[in-house]
């Protein structure tokens, strides 16, 4: 089992302060697993069980606790007199106005409230509502390619070639053999589908939201709008609107399927409301849906490097640059980065097209190109690091987490 050092450090951190804990992600990245482990650590710092309440909604022995008053009646009745509660609430959305027993049971003395969730909607909506300022939110992801090579161990190119393919599902990560990876990995596909779109949106259509879930899978890294989408889908002789095409976005980054990078002018100095790109929580997520394809590389890789910048706490947005673009400012702690992403820049040619726009930005925050190469070479003060160093950079993630 990997760790997830940097979530249980984090927890650790905000162990009995005033504030609900809310761990969301897509289904089965490892919220559970993160809950499970630092229950274990509190165990090993003398805490008595009966002190530790866990609930998974998903689990059908607690399918009466589906019904808010009977899980407030069932914590409330196992809390420890005198001492602190620690209560954990797995996989929350699937309880019918939840937020009025969690509400409760924050308000009690000696209670630390726990709670995850796959629904941003469910959770930032109708928790921020009622618990204004009570709550902290911890996004979790599946595996960085850190925890992975923790995992696997060996020669970190073999390594990050399979992270690279099969993505970081905590138990797909596990699997040795394709196909039955593979099947894993459309199960929780149908999953999130079934449950946490369809079925929480209402959508009658599920064949127009395939469609539009395979046009963003096969678009990662490249701008799009949903007019654009609507108008590609329609001329293949799936009507639709721009409207339709919108909602289902939204109810895919809802799912923690998808995540949207918006634009920002450099020069302008402002964010850009046309056009934005879109980047998958996993890429063995789209491997298994569309196959292999060797013309994708570098926006697989542009997918890995967003995803772990997001982990490390910073802000993401696509930079333009006059009509160039950058592919990543991050933003954190009132400072940023200039990243470029390329699967290679050995060819003059290719090189000069990644540093060009990074050239044309006057501050003096810094510039790095981002590589699959051995060979690096540092351009006028911009950085070229190969992607897989990058991705291990010790305690780069606990710095920017922290």
């Amino acid at each position: 089992m990997v760790q997830r050092g940097n979530y249980i450090e984090k927890l650790k951190k905000l162990r009995d302060t005033e504030l609900i804990k809310v761990v969301t992600g897509v289904r089965r990245c490892g919220k559970s697993t993160v809950l499970q482990l630092f229950s274990e650590y509190l165990l090993e710092t003398g805490l008595a069980p009966e002190q530790i309440i866990s609930i998974n909604f998903e689990d059908i022995r607690f399918e009466e606790l589906l019904d808010y008053r009977k899980l407030h009646a069932y914590v409330s009745e196992r809390l420890v007199d005198g001492k602190m509660t620690y209560v954990f609430l797995d996989e929350i959305q699937n309880v019918p106005d939840f937020q009025r027993a969690v509400d409760s049971l924050f308000i009690k003395k000696n209670v630390d409230v726990y709670v995850t969730g796959s629904n941003a909607r469910l959770l930032s909506g109708e928790l921020a509502t009622l618990l204004s300022g009570r709550y902290i939110e911890i996004p979790l992801l599946p595996l960085s390619f850190s925890e992975y090579y923790e995992m696997k161990g060996g020669d970190k190119r073999e390594a990050f070639t399979g992270y690279f393919r099969n993505g970081g599902f905590p138990y797909a990560a596990a699997i040795a053999d394709e196909e039955i990876r593979n099947e894993y990995l459309r199960g929780v596909y149908n999953t999130v589908l079934l449950k946490d779109i369809v079925g929480r949106k209402h959508i009658a259509n599920v064949e127009l939201l395939e469609r539009v879930i395979r046009f963003l899978f096969d678009n990662i890294g490249n701008l799009v709008s949903a007019k654009k989408i609507a108008d590609s889908l329609t001329s293949s002789g799936i009507k639709t609107s721009p409207i339709t095409v919108d909602s289902y976005i939204e109810a895919l980054m809802d799912a923690y399927i998808l995540y949207r990078a918006g634009r920002y002018d450099v020069k302008g100095k402002q964010h850009l409301q046309s056009l934005e790109k879109y980047y998958l929580v996993d890429a063995g997520l789209r491997r298994m849906l569309l196959g292999d394809s060797n013309r994708d590389i570098g926006y697989i890789l542009e997918n890995v490097v967003y995803l772990e910048l997001l982990r490390r706490g910073s802000e993401v947005s696509v930079g333009k640059v006059d009509e160039q673009e950058v592919d990543f400012i991050a933003q954190a702690g009132g400072e940023k980065t200039y990243y470029q992403v390329a699967a290679s820049v050995l060819d003059a040619a290719t090189l000069e097209r990644e540093i060009a726009p990074l050239e044309k930005i006057k501050d003096n925050y810094p510039k790095c190109i981002l590589t699959l190469d051995d060979i690096l070479r540092d351009v006028n003060g911009i950085r070229q690091m190969n992607i897989i160093d990058f991705l291990l950079e010790r305690g780069a993630t606990e710095a920017h987490r922290g």
